[in-house]
């Protein structure tokens, strides 16, 4: 990994020039999904995309590993549970980004939890048009692993 990104706060998932923000709402209690954001090796068992998943740096940071080889070193800014899970990305080998931050947002509905998550980016001009056609393959992404991680805490 060779590009190091720009130290950005939970404040950047509201401003900045990329946003895709998708909900869900899933049967599984907050309390339960919230321990699975948190849990950073099971990743890798509900999030499809997510080939591998460790905590580093005594928990307060992520190596994440795609399918395709996409990796990222991420410090968690944020953790107050079970609403709030968000973390940035630290260094990555994706060309042309500038900053990332994600957050996932956890809300009572009905019998279980809204689950929203805001992936937040910022890079080069063609960076951003890349992103812009990528919202289709996130939202799918999300969508199988929010059920993916439904499945897994209602087993």
């Amino acid at each position: 990994m060779t590009r190091r990104l720009r130290p950005v706060g939970l404040d950047f998932v509201g401003i900045a020039p990329v946003r895709h923000v998708f909900a869900r709402e899933i049967s599984a209690p907050a309390e339960k999904v919230y321990h699975a954001l948190e849990s950073v090796p099971g990743w890798a068992e509900w999030f499809p995309q997510v080939a591998a998943a460790r905590p580093v740096d005594a928990g307060a940071g992520r190596d994440i590993t795609l399918t395709g080889g996409i990796r990222f070193r991420e410090s968690i800014i944020a953790a107050e549970a079970p609403e709030v899970y968000a973390y940035r990305v630290d260094v990555t080998n994706v060309p042309g980004v500038r900053a990332i931050a994600e957050e996932w947002r956890l809300a009572p509905a009905g019998r279980g939890t809204r689950v929203r998550w805001t992936f937040a980016t910022d890079g080069t001009a063609v960076y951003r048009l890349a992103m812009k056609a990528v919202r289709g393959g996130q939202a799918r992404a999300f969508r199988d692993a929010m059920a993916a991680l439904d499945r897994r805490l209602n087993a």
